[in-house]
């Protein structure tokens, strides 16, 4: 009240801008992180509901096997738990094996920050479910007397329940409490974290990096110029790209099968290398990137196919110098190992492929960020028909072309055709904003004014 008698509290508190709620993400600092880039886009685009802070996992103290390492590890939560509380909400994104390197480390982390924050969402890139005790195999082991292989069996199922159902049991007791949700990245990962996990709140979304005019600005710049490895390429080639670190999982094989198939001005570009993590000791070159070499019979010659034949007698006179000559089947002036870019020059790369191909195995992987900016920059996709990329073909339809897991005539084939769906231009359905719409409703009723709606999934792809 002032000397007038007049209280102006509430016309004052009209004018006060409003606070905005103050919000930590929890994610791995490795640059090299699929997790981390996507923590790093959310922070940007979060930032206009959020008073975002971004607090990092030392993975070289968290993946530490030593005991010594490991208390510091211990200590390094320890830290981020005692700061937790001031916030309003937190959210922890979690691919769980960047808590640690052993099961028992990863419960006990996620533990405490669970026990710490005021409120938590978690944000799962990954989503195990509990497996069957294999009786049948430790029956056998037992009835040999092999007790090892038995003991291994049994630790590997108590690993693998630590994670999918002792840690889900955490989360169901503690939304009892305190407000808890879960975000995931499929419908089926939705199902499951509501009927297997038990969790009362649950949001999917697909992963989303770019906004439109971030995506126009990536295609602007896009050009084969660009990269010195392409300049001997004519002109007419055509460039099916792979994306992502080398490994069994990622189904690389495929693709060159496919090769064989194809005229040869299709080129495959690799855009990747090695994981940091599987650099090994002593190995002159990783093991996978070793069979990829057979697959694609690098450095071989006729020679070398027919030494395991001793069946075959090789005329002396007849073609000598085919015979040590390079394999017709040698496919290396094809196959480009473009190396491990920086996020401009990926994306980048990414636009300026004319087809874009993820050729992953099963591996019960939840989501694939290359795979989502692809579908952002408006490129040709085509895809292994994975449950994580059939999930993602639920909200984006008539985006990503399909092929069975492996089967690489059918991958020729589709490269040869006319792309089935045509450039997208603008947003998506699910975007950068129907994301945020998501994070601000699983961190609960803190930001001013309504939500923008999420839209509605179209029927799922059979």
């Amino acid at each position: 009240m002032d000397d007038l008698g007049l209280d102006l509290e509430p016309a004052l508190a009209a004018r006060r801008p409003r606070r905005r709620p103050t919000l930590a993400i929890i994610a791995t600092g490795d640059r090299l992180c699929g997790v981390a880039a996507y923590a790093a886009a959310l922070e940007r685009h979060l930032a206009a509901a959020f008073e975002i802070t971004p607090i990092r996992l030392d993975q070289y103290l968290l993946r530490g096997r030593g005991r010594r390492l490991r208390r510091f590890g211990d200590a390094h939560i320890a830290a981020i738990c005692r700061d937790l509380p001031r916030f309003d909400a937190v959210n922890l994104q979690l691919e769980h094996g960047t808590l640690g390197a052993r099961p028992e480390d990863i419960y006990r982390r996620f533990g405490a920050l669970l026990a710490a924050a005021p409120r938590l969402s978690v944000t799962f890139h990954t989503l195990p479910l509990p497996p069957p005790f294999p009786h049948a195999e430790f029956a056998r082991a037992a009835a040999r007397l092999a007790w090892r292989h038995a003991v291994r069996l049994w630790l590997e199922h108590r690993h693998a329940r630590l994670l999918s159902a002792a840690l889900p049991r955490r989360l169901r007791r503690a939304q009892r409490q305190k407000p808890v949700s879960a975000i995931v990245h499929t419908p089926r990962n939705r199902r499951d974290a509501r009927y297997v996990y038990g969790l009362d709140h649950v949001f999917d979304h697909p992963l989303a990096f770019l906004s439109a005019e971030e995506a126009a600005a990536v295609r602007r710049r896009a050009s084969r110029r660009n990269f010195p490895l392409l300049e001997t390429l004519p002109e007419h080639a055509v460039l099916v790209g792979v994306f992502g670190f080398i490994g069994h999982y990622k189904g690389f094989h495929t693709v060159i099968r496919a090769l064989r198939q194809l005229p040869d001005d299709y080129h495959l570009l690799i855009f990747g290398g090695v994981h940091p993590n599987e650099i090994g000791r002593h190995p002159q070159r990783h093991a996978y990137l070793t069979t990829l070499f057979d697959e694609a019979e690098t450095g071989t010659t006729l020679y070398d196919r027919l030494a395991d034949k001793p069946q075959i007698t090789l005329d002396a006179a007849r073609g000598l110098g085919e015979l040590f000559a390079a394999s017709p089947r040698d496919l290396s002036a094809r196959i480009h190992f473009m190396g491990v870019l920086g996020d401009d020059e990926f994306l980048a790369g990414m636009a300026s492929c004319d087809a874009v191909v993820f050729p992953y195995l099963e591996v019960g992987q939840s989501a694939s960020g290359p795979l989502a900016q692809a579908v952002e920059l408006g490129c040709r996709v085509i895809a292994s028909r994975s449950h994580a990329f059939l999930g993602f073909a639920e909200y984006h339809r008539a985006a990503v072309e399909f092929f069975d897991i492996g089967n690489h005539l059918e991958l020729a084939t589709r490269l040869r055709a006319r792309r089935q769906y045509p450039p997208r231009d603008g947003l998506a359905a699910y975007n950068i904003e129907t994301n945020r719409a998501v994070y601000a409703a699983a961190n609960g009723p803190l930001t001013p004014g309504p939500a923008p709606r999420v839209p509605a999934r179209a029927a799922p792809v059979r």
